[in-house]
């Protein structure tokens, strides 16, 4: 797994309010005692729990509640039964609140305390499912949302990740710089279905990424820059090109701080080719990578969906994240020769993923600053490379991988898909940023699932398995297509059940 960057800033500090429900036939003293019981969990976890003292019996307590909630500063909330609860009022909460909201309850303690200790919340959970649904509301619910107070320590502790993606979209903006290039309108999509989520985007031309990068020439803070990438780097190998470099991200840094506006968090996909490297004398896929180690990642091609996904990822897993094409099979004479590492993998459950060079160099099993293989034979006709210099380039780190992408059709229907994998310690023998990822049951889901529903051949890869806290924050935006890898005898629905 690659190390968090401690830089990591442009997401949200989720801050969760433990709040108790009680029906009126019911003690608020068994709500209050077993909520405190949570909270206490939490503490020793250090779980950023709040334990909010008002608890809601009726519509009359709400106000009181979302004062609490604003005074302290919480942005999720876990609303929890500590006994049947009142459905009506726990949903206006709820609705009243705004931002994600995780409903658990109680389990009953002791076989000798079911007369005056009984709470009932398996039967209330089912009561404010249904006026839940009355008001259109999706919180999220654990697979078992029921459970002693340390199970429900456990849930919440899942439940933060899936806050911290919901809370950073509805407070994202994206930049975009430049028209979609023509031979990648793979990467086109309807913007509309970016607002249905809360998120703004920004779109600009070229000309306003040239003139952000000439105004910040000569800024007092290249200089540092400079110095950070020869650190990363082990060295400084084009003291020509660092400047340029340098002076390139604090230009994108500064832009998007300027236009944040009313948002809190952004993120870019900007055209990086063919007309970029002849007006800026770079490759800008370094940049777009230490970017992505800082939290703000950069997706190529303008891909406005990639950047999302790659965000999404990110805020999964609190780790960097990067983007990369779901690219080529991997040969069989590599196959053959790391059989141990390999181990019960088919081959068609492996691909290679690549992309120029724009992963963090943490994510990395060793790279280097060098040029763009393709571009150097595209622009420079194979010469001397000069301004197709600025890839990082080498094999992807091993370890556990969730690939995911969400996406808009033509339209504008959101789906998405997730698998989890692992990157293989296989040496991919290639150029820009690559490696070996293994999927069980790939193949079939390549074919029923990326090919079949017309996602692009751009990939987000999170650094660790994120498929719980993706899948359950997907829900709660209100996603209904969301596919993944099926298991071999699970036929998808566009598989021929004819198969030999």
């Amino acid at each position: 797994m690659a190390a968090k960057e401690k830089s990591m800033q442009n997401m949200p500090d989720v801050k969760i309010g433990l709040i108790a429900v009680s029906r009126d036939c019911f003690p608020a003293s068994l709500s209050e005692a077993r909520r405190t019981k949570v909270a206490g969990i939490c503490s020793m976890r250090k779980l950023p729990v709040i334990e909010l003292k008002t608890i809601v019996e009726a519509e009359q307590d709400i106000p009181a509640a979302l004062d609490e909630i604003n005074n302290s500063g919480i942005n999720a909330l876990v609303l929890y039964l500590g006994n049947f609860g009142p459905e009506g009022p726990a949903s206006l909460l709820v609705q009243g609140f705004g931002g994600p909201v995780m409903i658990a309850a109680a389990a009953e303690e002791s076989s000798g305390n079911l007369m005056d200790g009984r709470g009932d919340a398996y039967c209330g959970m089912l009561s404010l499912s249904y006026n839940f649904g009355l008001r259109g509301l999706k919180p999220y619910i654990p697979e078992y949302p029921m459970g002693e107070p340390e199970e429900i320590a456990d849930m919440i502790a899942e439940f933060i990740p899936v806050s911290r993606i919901h809370i950073g979209l509805k407070n994202l903006k994206i930049f975009t710089f430049g028209p979609r290039p023509h031979d990648f309108l793979t990467c086109n999509a309807p913007i509309k279905p970016l607002y249905d989520l809360g998120v703004e985007i920004m779109e600009n031309s070229e000309l306003d990424l040239l003139k952000c990068y000439q105004d910040a020439e000569g800024s007092p803070g290249i200089k540092a820059i400079v110095k950070d990438m020869s650190k990363e780097l082990g060295g400084n190998p084009y003291p020509d090109l660092l400047p340029r470099l340098a002076q390139y991200e604090l230009a994108l840094s500064q832009f998007v701080r300027d236009n944040l506006g009313v948002c809190s968090w952004g993120v870019m996909a900007n055209k990086c080719w063919p007309a970029f490297e002849k007006y800026f004398g770079f490759v800008p896929c370094y940049v777009n990578s230490r970017l992505a180690s800082q939290g703000m990642p950069v997706a190529c091609e303008t891909d406005v969906y990639g950047a999302l996904s790659e965000y999404m990822a990110m805020c999964a897993t609190d780790l960097p994240a990067t983007i990369l094409d779901i690219n080529n099979t991997v040969p069989a004479d590599m196959i053959s020769g790391s059989k141990k590492v390999i181990k019960n993998y088919r081959m068609t459950d492996l691909f290679m993923g690549f992309h120029c060079g724009n992963t963090p160099y943490a994510c990395m099993a060793g790279a280097k600053l060098t040029h763009h293989f393709l571009m150097n034979r595209l622009i420079e006709n194979g010469k001397e490379p000069d301004t197709t210099r600025g890839v990082l380039q080498g094999a992807l780190r091993p370890g556990d991988v969730t690939v995911f992408r969400l996406q808009s059709t033509a339209d504008t229907m959101l789906k998405a898909y997730i698998a989890e994998g692992e990157v293989l310690d296989v040496n991919p023998r290639s150029f820009g940023g690559t490696g070996v990822f293994a999927v069980s049951g790939m193949a079939r889901f390549y074919r029923h699932v990326l090919i079949e529903h017309k996602f692009p051949h751009h990939t987000a890869v999170a650094f660790s398995h994120a498929g719980r806290p993706l899948f359950s924050a997907l829900k709660m935006l209100g996603i209904s297509g969301i596919f993944y890898n099926l298991p071999q005898g699970v036929r998808y629905p566009s598989e021929n059940p004819f198969q030999k």
